[in-house]
């Protein structure tokens, strides 16, 4: 048997803090999500002045990263560069702004973030995975 590490609720919370304070210190208003290896959501931060439809778009591109184990941006240079089989996958966000969460060499989660540009959203978002990857196994 394989052991692996896993998001907890302090890892998650770190996250939605560090996105955030990127996101408010840009007067962004987007909505942070976080996903397990699975793609299930274990947290969200819609900011005030986020689209209702940005919670969507940001679970699913954290979605796309954790599933995918790559950034959604990936799938979206993919498609653009001819791939089109890539249209046929269970991602449905293939936009740039959802990033794998990478730890001792296993994917444990992603962030995405809707609202912004892409590139922008990233940004947050690797503010996010910044902090998460500072964090040891035994901060927990």
């Amino acid at each position: 048997m394989k052991m692996k590490c896993i998001l907890t609720l302090p890892e998650v919370d770190g996250i939605l803090i560090a996105a955030r304070n990127e996101a408010a210190k840009n007067n962004w208003p987007v909505t942070i999500a976080v996903v397990d290896d699975g793609g299930h959501l274990l947290g969200l931060s819609r900011l005030d002045g986020a689209s209702p439809a940005s919670a969507s778009i940001a679970t699913e591109k954290a979605r796309t990263s954790a599933i995918g184990r790559r950034e959604s941006k990936a799938f979206e240079d993919m498609i653009n560069g001819g791939r089109f089989a890539f249209l046929s996958t269970p991602l449905l966000a293939t936009l740039e702004g959802g990033l794998p969460i990478m730890f001792d060499g296993q994917c444990v989660g992603a962030v995405g973030v809707s609202g912004v540009k892409s590139d922008q959203d990233a940004q947050i978002a690797a503010a996010g995975v910044s902090t998460a990857l500072r964090r040891s196994p035994t901060d927990s």
